[in-house]
């Protein structure tokens, strides 16, 4: 059962922004140093927020419905 709430919404948000900020600077430091910011670019670098987004919100989830049992 998926079970959405603000606080695990505004938790995943929180971390995507930090995760997502610290793993673009490592991978993606030439884009932003050159300025080099191409449609590839961009979307790898959404997808980087994206990413740890969606896995603490599934995780979040997954502890919610597994401690409610």
């Amino acid at each position: 059962m998926l079970t959405i709430n603000k606080k695990n919404i505004s938790t995943a948000l929180l971390i995507a922004l930090t995760v997502g900020s610290m793993l673009n600077l490592i991978n993606s430091y030439d884009v932003f140093w050159e300025g080099k910011f191409t449609v590839k670019n961009m979307i790898r670098i959404a997808l980087t927020y994206i990413t740890p987004f969606c896995v603490s919100l599934y995780s979040s989830n997954k502890a919610v419905n597994q401690s409610s049992k």
